[in-house]
């Protein structure tokens, strides 16, 4: 059998064609290549946008904002000295990028203007730090790239 350029060409598109759809089944049935969006309530995070962008300009009127720092214990997170301890609420929440079984959130409960999050509940990596906490009936929201 002789094959000629129109038989050629038709092949070598069949062909590539073959290779293209193998690896787009294989990278959407195989859990290895998982795809799934950064957070889950993507929509539900999107809405409340306006009220996250409040929060943070509330808390860069502050004359002193949230730091933390790396202690052995753990990760400090240091709220400002001007502002009664006793009367603050919120929660803490420690996003991993890379995976998020390791994404946890905690609630603000001081008993001074510090608050440690254990070592033993943080790897070594990038984190995204996300302090949403309320004082006086005004709302603050601190958020902060780690590399822990």
């Amino acid at each position: 059998m002789k094959l000629n350029w129109g038989t050629g060409i038709v092949l070598a598109f069949i062909g590539f064609i073959s290779f293209i759809m193998f690896f787009i089944i294989k990278m959407n049935t195989n859990n290895k290549y998982d795809h799934d969006l950064v957070t889950e309530d993507y929509y539900a995070q999107e809405l409340e946008y306006q009220n996250a962008i409040d929060k943070e300009e509330n808390a860069k009127s502050l004359p002193e904002n949230i730091s933390w720092q790396k202690t052995s214990e753990g990760l400090l997170i240091v709220f400002p000295k001007h502002i009664e301890y006793k009367n603050i609420t919120g929660k803490v929440f420690l996003y991993r990028p890379s995976n998020k079984q390791f994404d946890f959130e905690i609630p603000i409960s001081l008993s001074n203007h510090n608050l440690l999050i254990p070592d033993k509940r943080l790897l070594g990596g990038r984190w995204n730090i996300k302090v949403d906490w309320e004082f006086n009936d005004k709302s603050y929201l601190y958020k902060k790239e780690i590399v822990y």
